[in-house]
């Protein structure tokens, strides 16, 4: 991992969290994702399950996880499995944790191979009557795939059909939306070093230009910051492009007198912030550009004072939509009267602004949680509106990450440029 270490406390409390809301006398057992191939003898690079990471801080490949709070043997209360290097793994693939650096990471003590699974799990199971098993449960995954998780959960069904089965992701979507302190800290430090990105492609961009030096530039400056990645396929989508919202063939030259739109972040120890913004080519936005603009950032700016404890999204989504819908009509896109004979359940801003507001941001970028609930103290939504006129060849949407607290929310990227004047400020400085 590129990442500095994190203090096993963060994942000690995270799993104190997760057991006590687990029923007496209940096992939960999580496994790392499966490595996907991707050619004849290669593999796609690894990224671990986040429940497993955010239960253990484990960044490793055949791990696997058992809670067992209630367990008649205090050594089996946690347990983690984990991938027994040899000669052969340390010369091709490198090195793997030791039990000695899985336990300073995790805080677990009982550290086995993955190869004793086999024999210490059907143990456990005599003891446990209930038991969790962790399955996909966002709301925006549409199951297709078969994943470990899912084959183990079908396998172990199979095996033990008289235990009671329970699902983990109910409690993990209500304990991953409020974020600790730790886990605030380091979506911070993906902003930071995605503000850094940003900054660096404003005194990079001009004319002739290709969507993919910009993205070089980009992950240059991810890398030297100790980013994970990309924390999403980044979308640099000049002129016409911006009008496809997941655009990232990045393929075309940026040409004088086009926007680009920019939607990318940094991954910063599996967790991810989120940024859009949309600059001129040339350092100079037109008046209609700016006119489109500012519409977005005055909308951008009154949604996140929405953006408090006790909002519901689907509430706040209306909400916003009013004001775009204002924003639309003063810019010439929507006919006043024709707004005020619309259906409601169609509204006609929807051409110009067909997605969501806000969505939960964490160690996914749709991270899960429940939007129907009264948003809380803790969580960490994106902030991201936008307008996309496919007649002018002009997309335009802007993006910050906001922390709800007890007092108000904290802008996370307060710090990156977002003012029309400043950007064209600094583009114009190099």
């Amino acid at each position: 991992m590129k990442y500095t270490p994190i203090n096993s406390s963060l994942f000690t409390g995270n799993r104190e969290r997760f057991t006590a809301r687990m029923k007496p006398n209940s096992m939960a057992i999580i496994q790392s994702n499966d490595e996907f191939p991707r050619s004849g003898d290669q593999n796609f690079t690894f990224h671990q399950n986040v429940v497993l990471f955010y239960l253990s801080d484990i960044d490793q490949e055949e791990t696997i996880l058992i809670l067992f709070p209630d367990s008649p043997i205090p050594a089996y209360k946690e347990v983690l499995f984990l991938k027994k290097t040899n000669e052969h793994i340390a010369v091709w693939e490198g090195h793997k944790y030791t039990k000695e650096e899985a336990y300073t990471a995790s805080g677990i003590r009982s550290i086995f191979w993955t190869e004793d699974f086999k024999t210490i799990f059907p143990m456990l199971m005599h003891y446990t009557e209930n038991v969790y098993i962790n399955t996909n449960e966002n709301d925006r995954y549409v199951h297709i795939n078969q994943y470990r998780d899912l084959r183990f959960a079908r396998d172990l069904m199979a095996q033990y059909p008289v235990h009671k089965y329970e699902r983990a992701a109910p409690i993990l979507r209500d304990l991953r939306a409020i974020k600790s302190q730790g886990e605030i800290d380091l979506i911070q430090i993906a902003c930071n070093i995605t503000g850094k990105a940003f900054d660096r492609v404003l005194k990079f961009v001009k004319p002739g230009v290709t969507e993919y030096e910009i993205e070089a530039e980009i992950i240059a400056e991810f890398i030297r910051n100790r980013a994970t990645g990309h924390a999403y396929n980044p979308i640099i989508a000049s002129g016409a492009n911006a009008c496809v919202l997941h655009y990232n063939d990045n393929n075309q030259v940026c040409k004088d007198g086009d926007v680009i739109l920019f939607d990318f972040a940094a991954e910063y120890a599996n967790y991810n912030s989120d940024l859009s913004r949309s600059i001129p080519v040339n350092g100079r936005y037109t008046d209609r550009q700016r006119a489109v603009y500012n519409a977005v950032l005055r909308v951008m700016v009154e949604a996140k004072k929405m953006l408090v404890t006790g909002t519901i999204l689907d509430e706040y989504q209306k909400e916003v939509g009013k004001l775009m819908e204002s924003e639309m009509i003063g810019l010439g896109l929507l006919d006043r009267h024709d707004v005020e004979k619309q259906n409601p359940a169609m509204p006609l801003y929807k051409k110009y602004f067909m997605h969501g507001t806000s969505h939960f941001l964490g160690l996914d970028v749709h991270d899960i949680g429940n939007r129907y609930v009264k948003m809380q103290p803790g969580m960490v939504f994106t902030c991201e509106p936008g307008m996309y006129i496919p007649e002018e060849g002009l997309g335009i949407r802007i993006e910050n990450d906001i922390l709800i607290t007890e007092n108000g929310n904290v802008d996370l990227m307060a710090h990156i440029p977002i003012e029309a004047e400043e950007i064209e400020e600094i583009m114009n400085s190099k």
